[in-house]
């Protein structure tokens, strides 16, 4: 057998060897059958959640709000499933587009009419009182800070100047019309007027306060739940304030001579000290 002829019939059967080969694999994989990928179905719920942002002493109507499918663990505690649930509610605090509505979040089943009236703590009464921009920080108090209230007034015959705090930790309602502050960073809120919420023997201090004496503000820190108790400041008091301490002059004293005469019989003598 020529050279020629040896290598023809080597890449032939090389040839017929690589099409069985393919054929059995080509059956082996056809033969092999592939699980199919199990879709993972999650246990889902329908919650109430806001449609759009709303804001404190909203009443809730239908079109504010949605249905939207939460996970069992990721539903909130309390969330209502149906918007019936809650339609004519008020809202007591500010909701974010997207979040769930609960219990929490709404004023009482009894508190059917929005406005300031639905964020009064039962119990309190809302009072407000005519501010200005020394009062009101220059507009940085805003609805949810707690304040100071002092008061300058004269008291007595001689119409004598009296400043004094006469409430303290007093929740701040609302500023003007507003009832959130202002979502703008570094806005400041409304200055004309502001509402605060009292308890009624605290609505009787300021509605006295008020119209005998100008107010102020003292805005306090959030955290800030100290108890503050002052006897007030007068005119003299006040002038008194960051005085130099006085210092005793130092005065030179002089010493005094004390002479006695001792009389012995017919013989005197002085002594002197």
């Amino acid at each position: 057998m020529s050279k020629s002829t040896r290598a023809l019939v080597q890449i032939t059967l090389s040839l017929f060897l690589a099409v069985i080969a393919g054929v059995i694999i080509f059956k082996w994989t056809n033969g092999v059958k592939q699980a199919a990928p199990t879709a993972v179905v999650e246990n889902t719920v329908p919650v109430v959640v806001a449609k759009t942002d709303l804001g404190r002493g909203v009443k809730l109507t239908e079109d504010m709000l949605e249905i939207r499918k939460f996970t069992q663990d990721s539903r909130p505690s309390g969330a209502f499933a149906e918007v019936k649930q809650v339609e004519g509610r008020v809202l007591n605090q500010t909701v974010g587009m997207g979040d769930a509505l609960t219990p929490l979040k709404l004023a009482d089943k009894s508190i059917m009419g929005g406005g300031v009236s639905a964020l009064i703590t039962p119990g309190k009464r809302a009072m407000a009182v005519k501010g200005n921009e020394v009062m009101g920080l220059s507009g940085f108090v805003r609805p949810g800070d707690r304040v100071d209230v002092i008061v300058s007034l004269t008291v007595g015959r001689n119409e004598k100047p009296v400043t004094k705090l006469v409430l303290e930790q007093i929740k701040v309602i609302a500023t003007g019309t507003q009832l959130t502050p202002p979502n703008e960073e570094g806005k400041v809120a409304s200055v004309g007027v502001y509402t605060l919420e009292l308890t009624p023997a605290e609505s009787e201090r300021l509605a006295l306060a008020s119209t005998q004496g100008t107010l102020h503000f003292a805005l306090r820190n959030e955290q800030d739940n100290a108890d503050v108790r002052t006897i007030g400041t007068t005119v003299p008091q006040t002038l008194a304030a960051l005085r130099p301490k006085q210092t005793t002059p130092n005065v030179r004293r002089t010493r005094r001579n004390i002479s006695i005469e001792i009389i012995t019989g017919t013989n005197r003598s002085t002594v002197k000290f």
